[in-house]
């Protein structure tokens, strides 16, 4: 399980150091993918291999499965994470989330995201501001 939210810094090769806590979760890879609100998800192996498989179910037929199904999979990489923690982000990815050096990596459960410092501070923010309402609409799903 991933929690908690934590700085880090994309270096000069475009990797970024995942936290230590979440390490061994991923020792045996992980898949790095954009994400929705324009952040990227980093997936374990295992995870990613659940939500493909329902990616890859949805109708064909449907132009907005289509859409989602070229988000997510065409732009997925494979990657192991270094001996100290650091993963890959090629170019075309930290393009999508607009990450230049400061980056926050955050936990939410079964996924990591990686969140511009800027964009995440404005996304809580907003957050915080309507939560009550947030809140009221996930009443109306059954939470």
């Amino acid at each position: 399980m991933f929690i908690g939210e934590f700085k880090h810094t994309i270096d000069d090769k475009g990797r970024v150091s995942l936290p230590s806590k979440f390490r061994a979760a991923l020792a045996s890879g992980c898949v790095v993918t954009r994400g929705l609100d324009r952040c990227l998800w980093v997936y374990p192996k295992d995870e990613w291999q659940n939500l493909a498989e329902k990616i890859a179910s949805l109708p064909i037929t449907q132009k907005n499965a289509r859409s989602f199904s070229r988000l997510m999979l065409a732009g997925a990489t494979d990657t192991n994470p270094d001996r100290v923690g650091r993963v890959n982000l090629p170019a075309y990815l930290r393009d999508y989330a607009d990450l230049k050096k400061d980056v926050v990596v955050v936990g939410i459960y079964n996924r990591i995201e990686i969140w511009p410092i800027d964009s995440w501070q404005n996304f809580k923010k907003e957050m915080e501001e309507n939560s009550s309402e947030v809140a009221e609409n996930l009443s109306e799903i059954g939470f």
